[in-house]
C-alpha cells in the first residue's frame, strides 16, 4: 500500500514538474509575435516570383536576403488604392529611421500593357528611388497573380485605352529570410504596419 502512495506521489510531482515547466516556458518572452496584420506564416502560395524590373533586371525574393520585402500588386493609372498605398510604404520607410534601407518595397503591374518600363520608373521615381515595380509579361501575369491568390479584371472605359482594372488591394510581406509572413489589408494603419515590419526586423 505504501508503494501504491510513493508512486502516485512521483507521478503527480512529475506532473506538477512539467506543468511549472511549461508555465516558465509561456512566461519566457519565446510567445509568437502578435502584428497588426494577418499571420500568414507557413502558408504554402505567394513563396516568389522571377520578375523583370523597370530597369529590365529579373528580380526575386531571396535578391533581398537581409530585407523585409512588401509586396503591392496594382497599376500606375490606378486613381486612389495604388498611390495611397504606395505613399504609405514610403512614409513607413521614413518612419523606420535608420532601418529604413531594410525595407524594400515592390510594385508589381496587373496591367503591363499600359505599364512600360518607362512609365514605371516615373512612377516609382513619385514614390521613393529604391522601389522597385515588376512587370510581368502578359503571359506571366496570370500565373503570378495566381501564385499570389490576386484577383484582377480589367474593366472597360469609353475608349480601348481609357480601361480600369480591378484588383486585390493588400500587400504581402516577407521577412529577411524570404519567407512569407504577414498579409496587410489595404487601410491598415500606418502606425500599426511600422510595428509589423519592426518586429519582422528584430526577430533576425
Amino acid at each position: 500500500m505504501n508503494q501504491k502512495r510513493n508512486t502516485l506521489r512521483v507521478l503527480a510531482g512529475g506532473a506538477l514538474a512539467a506543468a511549472t515547466a511549461g508555465l516558465l516556458a509561456a512566461c519566457s518572452g519565446d510567445e509568437k509575435p502578435q502584428f497588426k496584420s494577418i499571420d500568414l506564416t507557413g502558408a504554402d502560395y505567394a513563396k516568389d516570383f522571377s520578375l523583370a524590373d523597370q530597369n529590365g533586371k529579373v528580380r526575386t525574393v531571396k535578391d533581398f536576403a537581409g530585407k523585409v520585402v512588401v509586396v503591392f500588386f496594382g497599376y500606375t493609372q490606378c486613381p486612389d488604392v495604388c498611390p495611397t498605398s504606395m505613399a504609405e510604404l514610403a512614409q513607413i520607410k521614413k518612419n523606420l529611421g535608420a532601418d529604413g534601407d531594410k525595407l524594400q518595397a515592390v510594385f508589381i503591374s496587373v496591367d503591363p500593357e499600359r505599364d512600360t518600363p518607362e512609365v514605371l520608373k516615373a512612377y516609382m521615381g513619385n514614390f521613393d528611388p529604391s522601389f522597385l515595380a515588376l512587370r510581368p509579361t502578359m503571359e506571366q501575369l496570370p500565373q503570378v497573380t495566381k501564385d499570389f491568390k490576386i484577383y484582377y479584371k480589367k474593366v472597360d472605359g469609353k475608349t480601348p485605352g481609357s480601361y480600369s482594372m480591378d484588383h486585390t488591394a493588400g500587400s504581402y510581406v516577407f521577412d529577411i529570410k524570404g519567407n512569407l509572413r504577414l498579409y496587410s489589408r489595404y487601410g491598415n494603419d500606418v502606425a500599426g504596419f511600422t510595428s509589423d515590419i519592426r518586429q519582422l526586423l528584430k526577430s533576425a
